[in-house]
């Protein structure tokens, strides 16, 4: 009979600690990757002020997802690579033309994030003379299954 109390005992801590383990996985915290991610990001979009004053469309472009949207102020929507191929092979290509950005902040959420930030874009008018347009940006970048961030929507608006 102590055989069998014993044996029951031992199964009930056995049961206990088994759901204590399991229990102590479900509450453990997940990795902070935020500031990390962030990071990357700000890293991503100097390189891409870069691509941007070499007026390389190129390589500027290789910062989005390939399904990604460019929402330009007075410009059709342009999906995918080769519709953002196209919208800023021609925009770099007009006279005068520059463009800075920076982000004023950025937000991860998981695998999802969203910038704001400042731009400047120089084009020539029609007397040749550069003209800058400011304005404010929202970019949603999106991390990739290899676990780099692409930009998935790229939304510019104009304040003057």
């Amino acid at each position: 009979m102590t055989g069998v109390r014993n044996a029951r005992a031992l199964g009930r801590l056995l049961a206990v600690a088994v759901v204590a383990t399991a229990c102590a996985k479900q509450t453990q915290t997940p990795v902070d990757h935020r500031a990390s991610d962030e990071a990357a990001i700000r890293t991503l979009d100097s390189a891409w002020v870069k691509a941007a004053v070499a007026k390389d469309a190129q390589q500027f472009v290789s910062y989005y997802a390939d399904d990604a949207s460019l929402l330009a102020p007075g410009a059709p929507i342009a999906t995918g690579k080769p519709a953002l191929q196209a919208a800023w092979t021609g925009l770099m290509a007009l006279p005068g033309f520059a463009l800075t950005f920076a982000p004023t902040k950025i937000d991860v959420s998981g695998d999802r994030a969203y910038e704001i930030g400042d731009y400047a874009l120089t084009l020539n008018d029609k007397t040749g003379k550069p003209q800058t347009t400011k304005g404010k940006y929202v970019v949603v970048w999106g991390k990739q299954p290899d676990g780099t961030w692409k930009a998935l929507l790229d939304a510019p608006t104009t304040t003057q």
